[in-house]
């Protein structure tokens, strides 16, 4: 890692902990800051803050109290999950104070360059696919952020061969600073988030710091098929590498002839795999523009089985496959599934009531030959499954017992999909669990 001057002798608070402030506590007390972490967690249950005071590290648990930004801290590390309302936010702002996500830090201290992935769906997808085309590529990736190891922590290992593939959120784009990727990918832009960032406009300013910093030397690929992705790309300096799975892009990632082709070449064939196109299209294009084969691409195409609860292949049992797209938590996510598909579908769908309709899917459902449905929106989901003509529809109480029942409706060559187009929070924790729960009903088919 760069071993910068920046933060020696200066007074920095790490406000919130988790994996990502222990990191950059940690961090910046080896590069010789004075930090202070401030965690609402009560001490006695703290782990993390514990070992951090074991460093030498001041720590201030139970309660964020606004009096300790009168202790003339230079800047401010946030929690990601932490919201710029807070009051420890407002009075820091309002004081002059900085306030930066640690992917800022990671940035500084990095002797590699970074890929980041940012949008609304299919970021892990993304991030997941480029990481393994560069690693069948040679081109000693690392992964970072939202999927694999804290960015700061990966940073501080990275050395000048390497490249950081970083998944990265709204929440910590907006607090970047210098941060400025070798190659940025915006995946697409839908509602999302709206509680934290309190409009789309503001989520989507937040999505567009991932390109704020880049120059012409940088790369900028941007879904071609979405006029909020096309403004950002319009105030970027970068040069922008569009795609689009509806049209022919100059410079850009297609589907032509049932191929896909970047800037004018041919780069693999695109059979119906269970991966959206749009990640396979953004992770051609930052993986052509890092330098790999194109044999490289095909092999992990060929062998890529979806990450966990993102459109999964499960397992196929007596000619039915199944997959586990549990992350499905909105309408867009189902359709993407949907479409990733030209066989009849058994779909397995529903959840919690946000108060919204589903008529937005209606469209997708033609190749859906039977519909279960479970949760609170169960009902809603028939209405449309009605309306989009699909002859058979049936409740269960809940996925575990949705599996058999599919089983039951279903013939050799039908996909059986979890794609539950809701949240799972009316009967399970997570979609983790929800999906965890899918594949173990999977594996007890007989």
């Amino acid at each position: 890692m760069k071993q910068i001057k920046t933060y020696h002798h200066k007074k920095i608070l790490v406000l919130g902990l988790a994996k990502s402030g222990v990191t950059a506590a940690a961090l910046l007390h080896r590069l010789g800051a004075f930090v202070t972490v401030n965690d609402k967690k009560p001490f006695s249950e703290n782990p993390e803050a514990q070992g951090l005071l074991e460093q030498g590290i001041k720590v201030i648990c139970g309660e964020h109290p606004v009096e300790l930004l009168d202790e003339g801290f230079e800047l401010i590390v946030k929690n990601p999950g932490i919201p710029y309302e807070n009051p420890m936010i407002q009075t820091a702002l309002d004081k002059g104070i900085p306030v930066i996500t640690e992917v800022e830090l990671s940035f500084q201290i990095s002797e590699a360059p970074f890929i980041g992935i940012t949008g609304t769906n299919g970021k892990t997808t993304t991030t997941t696919l480029i990481f393994e085309m560069l690693k069948a590529g040679n081109k000693k990736p690392l992964i970072a952020g939202n999927i694999g190891t804290v960015a700061s922590g990966v940073a501080e290992e990275a050395t000048r061969e390497n490249t950081i593939v970083i998944e990265l959120s709204s929440f910590q784009l907006m607090g970047v600073a210098a941060f400025n990727p070798k190659i940025a990918v915006i995946t697409n832009i839908y509602d999302a988030h709206l509680d934290y960032h309190g409009s789309k406009e503001a989520y989507i300013k937040a999505k567009a710091n991932i390109t704020k910093n880049q120059t012409e030397d940088e790369y900028l690929i941007v879904n071609a098929d979405q006029n909020e992705t096309i403004e950002i790309a319009r105030q970027s300096k970068a040069q922008i590498i569009p795609f689009s799975t509806k049209k022919i892009v100059d410079n850009g990632a297609y589907i032509r002839e049932g191929w896909v082709w970047f800037r004018g070449e041919k780069v693999v064939a695109v059979e119906k795999v269970a991966t959206n196109i749009e990640n396979i299209l953004c992770a051609v294009a930052a993986a052509k523009l890092s330098g790999v084969e194109n044999s490289a691409i095909s092999q992990v195409l060929k062998s890529f089985t979806g990450v966990k609860h993102r459109l999964q292949f499960v397992a196929e049992r007596a000619g039915r496959k199944f997959y586990n797209d549990s992350k499905a938590t909105n309408m867009i996510a189902t359709i993407n599934a949907l479409t990733a598909f030209d066989t009849p579908v058994i779909l397995l769908a529903g959840g919690l009531d946000r108060g919204n309709e589903f008529d937005d899917l209606i469209p997708y459902l033609q190749d859906v030959k039977v519909l279960i449905t479970f949760g609170q929106t169960a009902p809603k989901l028939e209405r449309v499954g009605k309306l989009a003509g699909i002859k058979k529809i049936e409740r269960v109480d809940n996925v575990d017992k949705a599996v058999p029942v599919a089983f039951a409706y279903s013939e050799p060559g039908d996909v059986i999909l979890l794609s539950p187009a809701c949240a799972s929070w009316d009967q399970y924790k997570t979609f983790e669990v929800r999906g965890d729960i899918f594949i173990e009903a999977v594996h007890k088919l007989k």
